[in-house]
């Protein structure tokens, strides 16, 4: 087997992409100013699951479970996202708009005041015409793919 590629590399390879993904999205909340939605947050939990599972690669090779696991819902919680920010489908109340239809001034108001500063179904920032949560969903899978991969090669025979 290649030395490069032993699953504990792989392993580390994944959970130091989590990791980046961690630092970049600090990164466009201090130094590029723009303020997380709370689906913005659920998405970094998964990720610091699967940096820390990493290092524990090291002393279980269970961690990669939870490396994987952690990769496949920060996908999960990219692609729900996507779908709220693209309009698919409805986001969490406390996260979106909800329609104002049939609602008295007072429940406008109430509903107005009770938003949240940083919406979920609005997108802040694009590459590509994809959103971060867009972005997020894709990469997390390919991680995903190392992490699993990693696994794979875990149940392999040694070669001596």
């Amino acid at each position: 087997m290649n030395a490069t590629l032993t699953p504990r590399n792989l392993a580390l390879l994944a959970a130091a992409g989590s990791a980046a993904m961690l630092l970049a999205a600090w990164g466009f909340q201090y130094l590029g100013g723009l303020a997380p939605c709370k689906m913005c947050i659920w998405q970094r939990w998964p990720h610091a699951l699967a940096a820390v599972s990493g290092g524990l690669v090291l002393i279980t090779p269970f961690a990669a479970w939870l490396g994987l696991g952690g990769a496949l819902a920060t996908a999960t919680i990219g692609g729900y996202h996507t779908g709220v920010e693209r309009g698919w489908w409805e986001g969490p109340t406390t996260c979106t708009s909800g329609s104002i239809e049939g609602l008295s001034p007072q429940e406008l108001l109430d509903q107005i005041m009770a938003a949240p500063v940083v919406r979920c179904d609005e997108v802040p920032w694009e590459l590509f015409g994809l959103s971060m949560a867009s972005w997020n969903m894709i990469v997390s899978l390919g991680f995903a793919a190392v992490w699993a991969l990693a696994l794979w090669r875990m149940r392999q025979p040694q070669r001596v």
